[in-house]
C-alpha cells in the first residue's frame, strides 16, 4: 500500500496494483483499474518513487 494525499487533505492508502494510470492535468489524476478517479495533492514522481519502495519491500 501506498500512501496518498487527496486534493481535500484527506491521507488515504491504495494499494498499488491498482494503479492502472496517473497523469498531471495539472492537478495529478490517479485511475485505478476500477475506473475510480482519485485528485491527489501528490506529485507524480512522489507517488513513483513510493510505488518502487513499496515493491522493493515486498520482493525481498
Amino acid at each position: 500500500m501506498i500512501k496518498v494525499t487527496k486534493l481535500n487533505g484527506d491521507v488515504i492508502y491504495i494499494n498499488s496494483n491498482l494503479i492502472e494510470f496517473i497523469e498531471e492535468t495539472p492537478d495529478t489524476m490517479m485511475t485505478l483499474t476500477t475506473g475510480k478517479k482519485i485528485i491527489l495533492k501528490d506529485r507524480v514522481e512522489a507517488i513513483i518513487d513510493q510505488i518502487v519502495e513499496y515493491n522493493q519491500k515486498i520482493n525481498k
